[in-house]
């Protein structure tokens, strides 16, 4: 056990770049001691949980399973909202019943099996289902993993703030970031590899995959030493409710902003739609869509470094350019269905297209998130955030039923024109937007 714990200690000490594992000012010394086991469990949990999270992507592999099983267009539209929604709409109330729990590592450990058996239930319909009704129990298995997602991420962050020390956390996300991108990328190589393989066996496969994933994510977990925690504090939600909405009357830049980020949420809905484009013109063969989860992967790893320091200038005008970006990506994604079929089959420029809007959509994502953040002082950014999540959540359920009754109604090509205009829409309005850096 000794040998074991120093060898955990010199990994440590070799990604912290302390010489000192044992350093730690706001944790207490019982969880500093245990640092740098709980460091190696954090970034194996991390490790399970991005790899599960882009094998059932509702931007991209679960499009692509309701175009395998036959299922509504209409429904397609409603995978990112249920997915994004269902993790910010209770997010107010969610944390005030963590705070009641002493060790709130169990909460995570709830989420992450909660998430593992929606992927099962996810495989099974892959291999079992179709049409409408295949459809719609793909969307009640997504509210449960939507749900159950929101449960594990308020609980990893308040599991990691109480188990590693405030100079070390973001060097922990750093190679958490780096070690899952790179899981990310095998994983799209493997499909890639798979070439024209075809068939709803071999998605009910990586979707068990997803559910092992998670699995790992909650073991992991539930070995982090934790102390116990405060259960007393915290604002009544409806309170905070209540006081949020007073928000919105008085504060007419925060209205704006909420504004430009519903906008902005097309950058969001067009990307499943793309994927699906890019399927119904070249084919279902898993090579495709192993080739989608590559450029994905790639275009998300090199997406902040694009837009970080930009943000740290004008975070107003990072949401105007990546709302440019995103009218731009989405009038090039209808576009190439009218080219000739030599070139609209392939999957190829689908999937370039396809890289380009992830990293808009990283821009989107940074914008929005480093104006809000400088937007508010530090009395009310924390009553900002969840009130402006919960909006979004909102929007993002009734947006995108619309979405999908329009891609029913016009088709997938036709539905990004319309996603462009409303990016051209969010450009004017960001540019609008006041400087709050």
């Amino acid at each position: 056990m000794a040998r074991h714990d120093a060898s955990e200690s010199r990994i440590y000490e070799w990604l912290t770049g302390d010489e000192d594992s044992r350093m730690c000012d706001d944790i207490p010394d019982s969880a500093c001691h245990e640092q740098p086991r709980n460091f190696m469990l954090h970034l194996w949990a991390a490790l399970g949980n991005k790899l599960a999270d882009e094998l059932s992507s509702a931007r991209l592999v679960l499009p692509w399973l309701m175009g395998i099983i036959g299922a509504p267009v209409w429904m397609v539209g409603l995978l990112v909202p249920i997915r994004e929604s269902g993790a910010l709409l209770p997010q107010i109330f969610v944390a005030g019943f963590i705070r009641l729990k002493p060790q709130r590592k169990w909460v995570w450990v709830t989420g992450a099996c909660l998430q593992a058996l929606a992927a099962l239930l996810l495989a099974a319909l892959a291999l079992w289902s179709s049409g409408t009704l295949g459809g719609s129990l793909v969307l009640l298995a997504l509210v449960m993993l939507s749900l159950a997602r929101g449960l594990s991420s308020i609980a990893t962050k308040d599991v990691m703030g109480k188990t590693i020390a405030k100079r070390r956390r973001g060097t922990l996300m750093g190679w958490s970031g780096s070690v899952a991108g790179a899981a990310t990328l095998a994983a799209g190589g493997v499909l890639m590899l798979m070439g024209d393989s075809q068939g709803n066996a071999m998605l009910a496969a990586l979707l068990g995959v997803a559910a092992l994933g998670w699995i790992v994510n909650g073991a992991c977990a539930a070995g982090i030493e934790e102390t116990s925690g405060a259960v007393e504090g915290g604002e009544n939600a409806w309170d905070s409710i209540k006081l949020g909405l007073s928000l919105l009357k008085e504060d007419h830049t925060f209205v704006h902003f909420n504004v430009a980020r519903a906008l902005l949420l097309s950058s969001a809905l067009a990307l499943p739609y793309l994927a699906l484009l890019g399927q119904q013109q070249s084919g279902t063969q898993l090579g495709g869509l192993g080739l989608l989860v590559v450029v994905s992967g790639i275009a998300a790893m090199v997406a902040s470094p694009v837009w970080g320091k930009r943000a740290d200038q004008s975070s107003r005008r990072v949401m105007r350019d990546a709302a440019i970006g995103t009218a731009v990506c989405c009038f090039l994604g209808a576009g190439i269905t009218w080219l000739p079929a030599a070139f609209s089959q392939q999957i190829w420029p689908y999937a370039l297209v396809y890289a380009l809007l992830v990293i808009v959509h990283h821009g989107v994502r940074l914008g929005r998130k480093t104006y809000l953040v400088d937007m508010a002082s530090q009395d009310n950014r924390a009553l900002y955030v969840a009130l402006s999540n919960t909006l979004t959540g909102v929007l993002m359920l009734l947006v995108g039923g619309v979405i999908g009754l329009l891609a029913q109604w016009l088709g997938s090509d036709a539905l990004l024109l319309v996603l462009s205009a409303t990016a051209l829409a969010a450009i004017v309005c960001a540019q609008r937007l006041p400087e709050v850096e």
